[in-house]
């Protein structure tokens, strides 16, 4: 995700950026990379991006203690890792955690903000900036909301995928070739997609407007979420990955 997050930045905006990975071979157009924190030497910098595993906080980030200017900020994509955690890491830095979503690699991506109390106007300023290159960004006024935007939109494309992946195995079931679904049921999600985001019009007013009494439509809305399963269902993934999302902090 940070390779993905960092090509829209570097797209979109004239930022000078230093990546620091050991195990990076390729080196990216317009950025340096370095393979050890050490040679960065004494240089210093506006924002750190942690884009590391959350179970390599507590390991590598304090030897980064010293890479910030003293008007610093610590931006992080660590799913799952709190202020508190990050700031135990690299304590007297403000933080902003920010949860992407994987359509960021396309710059269509949904990304939550939080920022810790110290953060200042140009820290959230600049790491707004950043995201909406990617996207959306959308801030939040507390941390637990940033685990709810995961559960929401940071997992949400899985979700996505799936019912499409179901979708398109129903579609074959009825007769269709693989690439024959595939074009009418990722045809359909795209454009029903974009009427919703295109008119501004509520999703059952939509669904409602195409739904006619003892039609096809009802017929099959009546199989998919009559009994409310499917909203029961969809309840149920978002509980389960926010759930998970508590036991990552």
């Amino acid at each position: 995700m940070g390779g993905a997050l960092l090509s829209q930045w570097m797209r979109a905006t004239e930022d000078e950026y230093t990546i620091v990975d050991p195990f990076l071979d390729q080196p990216v157009d317009g950025a340096r990379l370095f393979k050890d924190i050490n040679a960065l030497g004494a240089e210093k910098f506006d924002l750190l991006i942690v884009a590391i595993k959350p179970q390599m906080i507590d390991e590598i980030l304090p030897a980064y203690k010293d890479v910030l200017a003293d008007t610093g900020a610590v931006a992080s994509i660590a799913a799952g890792c709190s202020v508190a955690r990050l700031q135990s890491a690299l304590p007297g830095y403000p933080v902003i955690r920010i949860m992407p979503n994987l359509p960021s690699a396309i710059g269509a991506g949904v990304a939550g903000l939080y920022a810790s109390g110290d953060a200042k106007d140009e820290h959230k300023s600049a790491v707004e900036t950043l995201m909406k290159s990617a996207g959306t960004a959308v801030w939040v006024d507390d941390e637990d909301q940033i685990d709810r935007v995961t559960a929401v939109a940071g997992s949400g494309p899985g979700y996505v995928f799936e019912l499409a992946r179901a979708y398109i195995e129903a579609a074959k079931d009825l007769g269709f070739s693989e690439d024959q679904a595939t074009d009418l049921v990722l045809g359909t999600l795209d454009g029903s997609i974009r009427m919703i985001l295109q008119t501004g019009d509520k999703p059952e007013n939509l669904r409602n407007s195409v739904t006619s009494k003892n039609g096809t439509t009802e017929a099959g809305l009546k199989a998919l979420n009559g009994d409310g399963k499917l909203s029961d269902l969809l309840k149920a993934t978002t509980e389960a990955a926010y759930k998970r999302a508590i036991e990552l902090r």
